[in-house]
């Protein structure tokens, strides 16, 4: 007789839209895996609402600390602003629970390295919510581009152009350094340009621009960036919130064919197309084929392959060496950007300015003293 997968005990942290309208519904998707039975939020009002709308046996609490001493759960789902994450990570890692996280997962490589540090005592592990890597779409195309299916990768583009208004930014921790760690760069575009290096592995070098062009933020509101990989691949990186026109998209030029994806906030197969180089026969595209299921990328999605690792006692995707890199792109972008110099994988370090703050203490972009 087989024996029923065990049923982890979730708590959430912070009831707003993403946890309410991503999370939630996520969590529901695999309620013969996990249970929801507790909430923190800080408004009462919020917490509130979000119970009523989560169901009866969640229990509600405005401090973190006292659900995790009452609760003891399994897992911390943490949808709160960013400034919180890196405290918020470490206690749930502390209390033995692993973590997924919203992006970013803490807003420096100094706070990753302290999320890392906990890891390693409590023996739980924290992941970052980056949803486009999962799906079947995603999966599919990993596989070919690694596999070598349709040739070298060669030439790549990311593009995350968006619109965000006066009212946006109006948000008092949007916009500002020590709130929400950057701009566009780290509130945005971190999704696809994180898929992007899913799909072509890691990267060597980074040179890039960014601007405020329109916002009256401390941090950026568009950012460019020419990155080489350590396959070859060159690629261009495009992080907007000023684009009327909103889209997403990753286009990869390999030898034999081009994948392209094109969606908004998040894709399915369909999303996905293959254009075969003129040689490639059409016996050889029949294994691009879309897979026969269609899984789109969602919250969903993740916490699927999260709750797997967690039942095969494995590190989970998005956390680890993973993690890291997408932060340390991030971070080598803005070095770039502000300093005008290329910089290579690897270089910032403890002592680096932009180890310890995306903005690297640069003159024009720090955080000014307000009188």
């Amino acid at each position: 007789m087989s024996l029923s997968p065990v049923r982890r005990r979730a708590a959430v942290v912070g009831t707003g839209a993403i946890v309410s309208g991503s999370h939630l519904p996520a969590l529901r998707a695999h309620a013969d895996r996990v249970e929801l039975v507790a909430a923190v939020d800080v408004d009462q009002g919020r917490l509130d609402a979000f119970r009523e709308l989560a169901g009866e046996g969640v229990a509600g609490y405005t401090s973190m600390g006292d659900m995790l001493d009452a609760v003891r759960p399994d897992l911390v789902l943490i949808g709160t602003p960013p400034a919180l994450h890196r405290d918020q990570t470490v206690a749930a890692l502390k209390a033995g629970a692993w973590v997924l996280c919203e992006k970013p997962l803490c807003l420096s490589l100094a706070e990753y390295d302290e999320i890392a540090a906990a890891e390693e005592v409590s023996g739980a592990y924290a992941s970052v919510v980056f949803q486009h890597r999962y799906g079947s779409g995603a999966e599919h195309a990993r596989a070919l581009i690694t596999s070598g299916e349709l040739g070298a990768p060669l030439v790549a583009h990311c593009q995350t152009t968006w619109h965000r208004d006066a009212a946006y930014y109006a948000v008092p921790w949007r916009g500002r350094w020590a709130t929400e760690g950057g701009g566009p760069t780290m509130g945005h575009g971190i999704h696809q340009y994180d898929l992007l290096l899913h799909l072509l592995g890691e990267w060597e070098e980074v040179r890039a621009m960014a601007a405020r062009l329109v916002h009256d933020t401390e941090s950026e509101d568009v950012s460019t960036a020419l990155v080489r990989f350590t396959n070859g691949a060159l690629a261009t990186v495009v992080n907007s919130v000023l684009s009327p026109d909103e889209v997403s998209r990753i286009r990869i030029d390999c030898a034999d064919a081009t994948v392209e994806l094109t969606h908004l906030y998040g894709h399915t197969n369909d999303n996905w197309v293959y254009t075969p180089a003129p040689h490639v026969s059409s016996d050889r595209t029949a294994a691009w084929r879309a897979p026969a299921s269609d899984v789109p990328s969602s919250h969903t999605a993740q916490l699927g392959t999260l709750l797997d690792a967690y039942d095969s006692g494995t590190r989970p995707p998005g956390s680890g060496r993973d993690a890291r890199a997408t932060l340390e792109f991030a971070a080598a972008l803005y070095k770039a950007a502000f300093t005008g110099s290329p910089v290579r994988a690897g270089e910032i370090g403890p002592g680096d300015p932009f180890h310890a703050a995306m903005h690297g203490d640069h003159p024009d972009w720090a955080p000014k003293e307000r009188a």
